[in-house]
């Protein structure tokens, strides 16, 4: 078995669209791993979020 990692690039950074992401790839067997956060200088609010999943899959041999 080995770990597989899938990454989704938010660009509209609310918490619906995290949630959202967040039970779309749960759903689909991916386990959270991180959720990273980019700001812009000019705002403490995010303007992008990346959020990596991982999960077991059989090692292709």
């Amino acid at each position: 078995m080995g770990i597989v990692y899938k990454v989704v690039e938010l660009s509209t950074v609310t918490d619906q669209e995290i949630e959202k992401t967040l039970n779309e790839w749960t759903r689909e067997g991916w386990k959270l791993d991180n959720i990273q956060f980019a700001t812009r200088d000019s705002s403490k609010r995010p303007s992008m979020a990346f959020v990596s999943f991982t999960r077991e899959e059989p090692d292709a041999d």
